[in-house]
């Protein structure tokens, strides 16, 4: 990991972090998730500099060694993709192959449409085509069961916070990942906090080292949350303005077969069967028998 280089790009008015490693004229960026951050990545971004490319992390605004935004209740979806954009321009880059997981898939998705002569191709992990608001290719919110983690922490600020609040840092992340490493939906009780549903002596997925959750402790008791339940949960039914929702670029979908994702209300309908094409008419779909929400760290030389 020593030779992945790391600095901070000026990119509309915050000091964004970004990770980098290889050369060359082609540039895979990868766009993480909850509650990852660049380091989720590393695998993949030694494996394509190995390759011959040029590869990029960034921790998106807000989260791990970026900088918070003046006022991160206001963050939007939109924003991200801004601020992808004017990275690429800053660091002199015309065109990409874009990576996503988990909800960093969807900024890929509206990349993809809002700019598709920028974009070479795309892959997301754990989420198929979905975008933020309540258009055709959303996900209807109302379809989760009540206490669903997503509708508890996309409650207005405090009930998540205080929920959180209740432990370290690095408790924190532990149960989130041990939660979501599942292949189950998450759901409280009425009387239950989400992280109430981890019980203190139950062991981190065997591919998810002690170094390893040390490592986003450090990243996350330096961002916090603020901006982490702002985007992606409480800004997930918000209109992002794409109004022809379909991808014209090649694209891909890892999902694994254990992934609680599958267990969403209509989603082995969407993605196996034809109306996912109707949005991405050029896309491969590779399922992992035994992979989980975390694919790309679960299976770490693929």
């Amino acid at each position: 990991m020593d030779r992945i280089q790391h600095r901070f790009v000026e990119v509309r008015g915050l000091k964004l972090h970004v990770a980098e490693i290889g050369s060359g004229p082609n540039v895979v960026l990868f766009l993480h998730g909850f509650p990852e951050i660049w380091y989720s990545w590393r695998h993949q971004m030694l494996a394509v500099s190995q390759a011959g490319c040029r590869a990029l992390a960034v921790d998106f605004r807000g989260y791990g060694l970026s900088d918070q935004p003046v006022e991160p209740e206001k963050t939007h979806f939109t924003d991200l993709v801004d601020d992808v954009i004017s990275l690429l321009d800053t660091l002199g880059v015309s065109k990409v192959f874009l990576v996503g997981k988990d909800f960093g898939a969807l900024p890929v998705f509206q990349l993809a449409i809002v700019c598709p002569e920028r974009v070479q191709g795309i892959i997301t992990l754990g989420i198929p085509f979905l975008l933020p608001g309540t258009g055709p290719a959303s996900f209807p919110l109302t379809a989760f069961p009540k206490g669903f983690y997503i509708l508890r922490w996309k409650e207005p600020v405090g009930r998540a916070e205080a929920d959180f609040g209740r432990f370290d840092t690095k408790t924190v992340i532990r149960n989130i990942y041990i939660l979501l490493s599942g292949s189950e939906l998450q759901v409280a009780s009425d009387d239950q906090e989400i992280m109430d549903l981890v019980e203190p002596d139950t062991p981190l997925p065997s591919w998810f080292s002690d170094e390893d959750l040390t490592t986003y402790a450090s990243l996350y008791e330096k961002s916090g949350f603020r901006t982490a339940l702002q985007v992606p949960y409480r800004t997930l039914d918000k209109d992002c303005g794409i109004t022809d929702p379909k991808i014209s670029v090649p694209a891909m979908l890892i999902i694994g077969e254990k992934d609680y994702v599958m267990k969403f209300p209509g989603i082995q309908d969407y993605i196996r069967g034809d109306r996912i094409k109707e949005f991405v008419p050029d896309l491969n779909i590779i399922f992992l028998p035994e992979g989980s929400h975390f694919s790309q760290e679960q299976f770490q030389t693929r």
